[in-house]
């Protein structure tokens, strides 16, 4: 089973974007001491991306598959800490360029909250710049907070944004927010940068400074316990959007995150989820998903666009 799951990691998620990680998930299949190791571990917490980013506070990026399996051997105890206290939370802010072209076809005002918000970058999209080859848009203030500028080529029928969101109330919602001020919080995002990565790292720092002037209020909670209660506080004038990217994904049984969609479905908001394909296969039905891992970004369980994992691209799927 976890031989299985960082094959899949390798061939579906990394084959293309990090040469490293896909020789080292590969080798994790194959290796008895990272096998052994992550076997210690409770299922939640034997992720490839908790792995590699928890070997990387500790030790340092392996060079090598011979290295990961020495430094496990070597610093286990500091690494398997790493793991069972921290969570995978990737705050790709470059998200946003995917997020863009759904949520600016929402009436405003907008009430934002964000599930799974990490240090809730993703939840500042009005303080980025965007650039979808054929446009772009960046913010009046881009030139006073070093904005970074997202690239994410979109495809022809995608309805690109010339404006920004009016969003006038913002939330997240995690089960371990992280503090933009808290300088281990922030290097434990760093490290879940990618190692051949260099330009998304620059970006995330960009974006960490935008947030410690803008800082979003984040809120610890259970998705499937405490959203409710989070909804309920977005102003009544705004219209209320929920949105999440990778997260539904951690919830590994499939009633639960079904009935997770059952009860957004029914709440009343505008629901924007973006998630591979496996997470809500329902919503993927008759779709031919591509072969190099991307999200099916959906509204309210209609299906919109294919995006990249971290924002790269989106391809307009839904009819016009």
């Amino acid at each position: 089973m976890i031989a299985e799951r960082y094959e899949r990691f390798a061939r579906t998620e990394a084959a293309g974007q990090s040469p490293l990680y896909e020789k080292l998930a590969s080798h994790v299949a194959r290796s008895a001491v990272c096998l052994r190791f992550l076997e210690q571990l409770p299922p939640d917490r034997q992720q490839p991306n908790l792995l590699f980013g928890a070997v990387r506070l500790v030790t340092d990026i392996p060079a090598s598959p011979e290295a990961l399996d020495e430094a496990l051997l070597a610093h286990g105890d500091a690494i398997a800490a790493v793991m069972l206290s921290r969570t995978t939370q990737t705050n790709e802010p470059a998200r946003c360029a995917a997020l863009l072209p759904a949520l600016a076809q929402i009436k405003g005002p907008i009430a934002l909250i964000e599930v799974g918000a990490s240090a809730g970058l993703c939840l500042l999209p009005e303080h980025y710049g965007y650039d979808w080859g054929r446009q772009r848009l960046t913010p009046p203030q881009a030139a006073l907070e070093d904005t970074p500028v997202f690239d994410c080529p979109a495809s022809e029928t995608t309805p690109l944004p010339t404006h920004y969101p009016d969003i006038v109330w913002r939330a997240g919602l995690d089960l371990n927010p992280l503090d933009v001020t808290n300088g281990e919080d922030m290097a434990w995002l760093e490290t879940l940068v990618w190692p051949e990565h260099h330009q998304r790292l620059q970006r995330l720092r960009a974006a960490m400074r935008i947030a410690r002037k803008h800082p979003p209020r984040l809120v610890k909670g259970d998705l499937t316990r405490d959203l409710t209660a989070l909804m309920a506080q977005a102003p009544q004038d705004a219209t209320l959007v929920v949105f999440h990217t990778a997260v539904l994904s951690y919830i590994p049984h499939q009633p639960l995150r079904d009935d997770f969609a059952t009860h957004m479905l029914a709440s009343g908001a505008v629901w924007l989820s973006n998630e591979s394909p496996r997470v809500f296969p329902q919503f993927a039905t008759g779709l031919t998903a591509p072969e190099n891992g991307k999200f099916l970004l959906c509204r309210n369980g209609k299906p919109l666009a294919w995006t990249g994992p971290h924002g790269q691209s989106i391809d307009w799927i839904a009819p016009d």
